[in-house]
């Protein structure tokens, strides 16, 4: 199937590009239009029924018309002298929401706008909430509906907020905007030159690595180019996926599958080059299309194999309880099973219509390269294999020794973001009023005996709740019309996305619902504190089953691949030594060092997802190499050498283009970000440079072929020089 793939592929080279040139582009813009329809706003939508915060928010949905994509933000309104609000001023604010909420608020259209981008046009609900102790300002609460994520919602938020600025500015009253979109929007405008900047950058040294290995200007843009269009166009499959099926993508899957697809898709073209170059050197005679197809078919194997073990990795989070897993694992799966299918075809079609003029001007074909480190450091392991596999295991261990004493940091907020509009008017607020007064957790109150609620049989659960520590006021009862349900709104002195506020949340307040809630009805907790404690919850329980499920899978597709019982145990025990070693340094650097909270709750599954899954591609192809190797007459140590002199260039290039790519979020203000950037940079120079390129090939080196058993290796090939081919079909060796 492999062979037949590649084989079609550079046979019919044009057929090929061609039709990923229409097919991919059209999935591409398709997937890019439509991706905001398919995407599901929040986090509380992937909880499992059972999570108390969502049960609050079916209650929330069902009898207080919530909507799932709605954007609650907050107004400050204050007058522009700076004087206290009499009552004359709030009569003309109040007068000024209530136009506010009548008027259509229009989506400005532009140049970027995509042709099939969804209108969101619409009236916001607008509603005044409360004026402060010192009558230095009243606030609004607005609602616009959307993904906030959608640059669409984004402008129509801006249209929203310019709009109202000016009106009440000609009231002479000043505005501040915060919550919600508000405060994505702003973030977003602050950090929009860096983001630029960084990601150029990133995209010079990708290209610089390119030019400085392989010394052309093709062998540097055409990777980019093809694996921006697979990307794309395997984007779009999942966006189409995702709307077909009606399952709802979480809001962080699209930039995943990016960043996951340029990883891997680099990677393989690179181990392609890096072959394809090797072939044209060794046999001049070869016309491009021979030597493409000759590599394709015998390299495709292994990326086919790598790219497997990746789709085992992520479709293991179907299993997950938590619905952002169960929806991410397979949705990066198919992803990576396209960008799988561009690299058989796109890429080996690519190279055979290039050839030799993929590395033009270098002259690198034209002679055999001098030994270089890569073959020095063959050499190294071929000689010294038990001390480099000593010093290996002494470095890895010494920084998975960090891992000892781990906590996870399930803060969302964190410190260390852009001062922006949005956080100055916060702050304004946060020094009148409660922290919680701009995201309220609400505790909803439902009747099971068929009487009807009222404030009065719901007084003593309010009157429990203020006395709480950590509540700073507890807003009146909303009743139903029907007088089935009620909602007790608590503003939280903590900031709702911080980790004080969750454990107030999941401690005080949920102990005085359980304790106070009046017989003959029931209490759930919800808001944005109580759905992250709950996802917490979820997050530590599906990692305890994903990790050894993925463990499993991987286990068995390295089995199939290697055809051996003792290779898959060493890849695997090498690739957990590499991850523990990864979290242990992260531990070490944000948890002790800079004195964190700890680790980003995510950090785990992150590293895991993208150390392991990547980290074993790396594996893979050392090991392939290594099997071929060994497959000919001759030393099991001189083989390894041959191996890692040939393979190790590869695997450097990959991992330090996929670390730079990866190390670019380090430099971000978001503390979460900093640490999935930095520890996942480092998992990937540790996977390249120490396991697949020093442990493993020494471990091989020690083992010899032994290490094959019980199938042992054959010639990969059977029609190549006879200087080359074993005496025998099968080479036997002990």
């Amino acid at each position: 199937m492999i062979r037949a793939l590649t084989g079609f592929s550079t046979r019919s080279p044009w057929k090929v590009i061609a039709l990923w040139a229409v097919l991919g582009l059209a999935a591409a813009v398709l997937g890019q239009a439509f991706v905001f329809r398919a995407v599901q706003t929040g986090n509380g939508g992937f909880l499992p029924a059972q999570y108390d915060s969502a049960a609050a928010l079916k209650i929330a949905e069902e009898r207080f018309g919530a909507k799932p994509d709605a954007n609650l933000l907050t107004v400050l309104v204050a007058r522009s002298d700076g004087a206290p609000l009499g009552a004359a001023d709030e009569q003309r604010i109040d007068a000024q929401a209530a136009r506010l909420a009548r008027e259509r608020v229009v989506m400005p259209r532009t140049e970027e706008t995509m042709p099939l981008a969804q209108d969101h046009s619409q009236v916001p609900r607008v509603s005044p909430a409360m004026t402060a102790p010192d009558r230095t300002f009243r606030l609004l609460t607005v609602e616009l509906t959307g993904n906030p994520a959608d640059p669409g919602v984004q402008d129509t938020y801006r249209a929203f907020r310019d709009s109202t600025r000016d009106a009440l500015a000609e009231e002479g009253l000043r505005t501040g905007f915060t919550g919600g979109i508000a405060d994505r929007v702003d973030t977003t405008e602050a950090e929009e030159t860096r983001s630029k900047a960084v990601g150029i950058a990133m995209l010079a040294v990708i290209v610089l690595l390119h030019v400085l290995v392989f010394r052309s200007a093709l062998a540097a843009l055409l990777p980019l180019l093809a694996v921006t269009v697979i990307g794309g166009a395997a984007a779009g499959a999942v966006v189409g996926a995702a709307l077909l099926t009606g399952i709802g993508l979480s809001e962080s899957t699209p930039s995943l599958i990016s960043v996951v697809l340029m990883g891997i898709g680099i990677d393989y073209f690179l181990f392609l080059l890096f072959r394809f170059r090797e072939q044209l050197r060794e046999h001049p005679e070869q016309s491009g299309r021979e030597a493409a197809a000759h590599v394709a078919g015998r390299v495709g194997t292994a990326i086919t194999s790598a790219a497997l073990t990746i789709v085992a990795a992520f479709a293991t989070l179907g299993v997950a309880s938590f619905g952002q897993f169960r929806v991410l694992g397979p949705a990066i799966a198919l992803s990576v099973l396209v960008m799988l299918l561009g690299s058989l075809t796109l890429m080996p079609a690519l190279l055979a219509v290039t050839g030799r003029k993929m590395f033009w001007p270098s002259r690198a074909l034209r002679h055999e390269p001098r030994a270089g480190s890569a073959a020095r450091m063959g050499d190294r392991v071929a000689r010294r294999p038990f001390v480099l596999v000593l010093a290996s295991v002494a470095l890895l261990g010494t920084l998975a020794a960090g891992v000892v004493g781990v906590r996870m940091d399930y803060g969302q907020s964190g410190g260390g973001g852009e001062r922006t509009a949005a956080t100055a008017t916060a702050a304004e607020i946060s020094r009148a009023l409660p922290a919680g007064v701009s995201d309220p957790t609400s505790v909803f109150v439902t009747a099971s005996d068929g009487a009807a609620l009222s404030a009065e049989r719901l007084g003593g659960l309010s009157e429990a709740l203020a006395g709480v520590g950590g509540v700073g006021q507890v807003a009146r009862t909303v009743l139903t019309e029907d007088r089935r349900a009620a909602r007790i709104d608590l503003f939280l002195t903590a900031d709702p996305q911080g980790q004080a506020a969750r454990d107030l949340v999941t401690g005080p307040v949920r102990a005085a619902v359980a304790a106070h809630t009046p017989d003959g009805t029931q209490a759930h907790v919800g808001g944005t504190a109580a759905v992250f404690a709950d996802i917490a919850t979820a997050v530590d329980k599906d990692l305890r089953v994903v990790f050894p499920v993925a463990a499993a899978l991987i286990a068995l597709i390295l089995l199939a691949l290697l055809r051996s019982l003792l290779a898959p145990v060493i890849l695997l025990a090498s690739v957990g030594l590499g991850f523990a070693a990864t979290l242990g340094a992260s531990t070490l650097v944000f948890q002790h060092a800079l004195d964190r909270p700890g680790v980003d709750f995510t950090l785990p599954l992150v590293l895991f997802l993208f150390v392991v899954a990547l980290g074993t591609d790396y594996n893979i192809l050392m090991s392939d190499r290594i099997r071929e190797e060994m497959a000919r007459p001759g030393p099991a140590r001189a083989a390894v050498g041959r191996a890692v002199r040939h393979t190790a260039p590869a695997i450097a290039t990959a991992g330090l283009v996929l670390a730079a790519s990866f190390g670019s979020l380090a430099v971000t203000p978001a503390p979460s970000t900093q640490q999935i950037g930095f520890a996942t940079a480092l998992g990937i120079m540790l996977s390249a440079f120490v396991l697949s390129i020093v442990l493993v090939p020494a471990l091989a080196a020690l083992l010899g072929r032994s290490m094959w058993w019980p199938v042992r290796p054959r010639h990969p090939e059977r029609d190549i020089d006879a200087d080359r081919r074993p005496s025998t079909d099968r080479v036997l060796v002990g």
